[in-house]
């Protein structure tokens, strides 16, 4: 066994990115507690090592504390609580399949109901399960709501880099004791949130994302979600 102090740190530095990823979780309700601006800066800026081809770095972020927060929130909670008005807003770009089969339509479902069972909510509750989605737009109560957008002249390859950059951040979260929720429930509202914010028309919103302290007193967030086994999505050809 040798002797030398370079194992230990690079175990322990495996141990502490693996935490950090496996940690880390969709949380859907947060404490009221503030994150600070230089530690959103500074996480942010950790994010941005993210690749991207040619090192175009195609993300630009819109940081929503506050007033503002509570602004835009209203402003969506108003439409998605309208039936009439909530269907004049349609996504800009298909973020699920339109057509979908198994194993992804399983996966969806029981992530879907396992949270509802948590919730009590039953299939039937129509109104209830409304609102729970409805808590998205209300970043799910965290202090920090981010928007994502890309200029709409950038193709597909900008938009896996863009991936990239969201799982830097969730990932440098968990490093900070932070926690988040990606949400693609904000793409529907994106005429919204570009008036909210005055999105310039070459921007498109890639997603929204809450940012906090999760709340250990609530229930949806012992929700964990199942992953395949290496051995369902792994084909190692010798």
């Amino acid at each position: 066994m040798s002797d030398s102090p370079v194992q230990p740190l690079q175990s322990a530095s495996q141990a502490a990115v693996d935490a950090a990823i496996t940690s880390r979780r969709s949380i859907r309700a947060f404490l009221p507690t503030a994150v600070p601006r230089a530690d959103i800066e500074a996480l942010l800026a950790v994010a941005a090592r993210a690749p991207s081809g040619t090192n175009t770095q195609p993300w630009k972020v819109y940081v929503l504390t506050g007033e503002r927060r509570s602004r835009l929130s209203a402003a969506i909670l108003a439409a998605h609580r309208d039936p009439a008005v909530a269907a004049q807003h349609t996504e800009e770009y298909a973020y699920y399949p339109r057509q979908w089969v198994s194993p992804f339509i399983d996966r969806r479902r029981k992530v879907g109901w396992d949270l509802y069972a948590l919730l009590g909510l039953t299939r039937e509750d129509k109104a209830g399960m409304a609102a729970q989605h409805g808590r998205n737009y209300a970043f799910f109560d965290a202090p920090v709501g981010l928007i994502f957008t890309i200029d709409r002249i950038m193709e597909k390859g900008s938009w896996l880099d863009y991936g990239m950059f969201l799982q830097n951040i969730m990932v440098a979260a968990r490093g900070r004791g932070l926690d988040t929720c990606p949400q693609a429930a904000f793409t529907q509202y994106h005429k919204i949130i570009g008036a909210e914010l005055d999105l310039p028309d070459n921007e498109i919103v890639v997603c929204g994302m809450a940012l906090g302290f999760a709340d250990p007193s609530r229930i949806e967030n012992s929700l964990l979600t199942e992953r395949a086994p290496v051995s369902e999505f792994v084909k190692f050809v010798d």
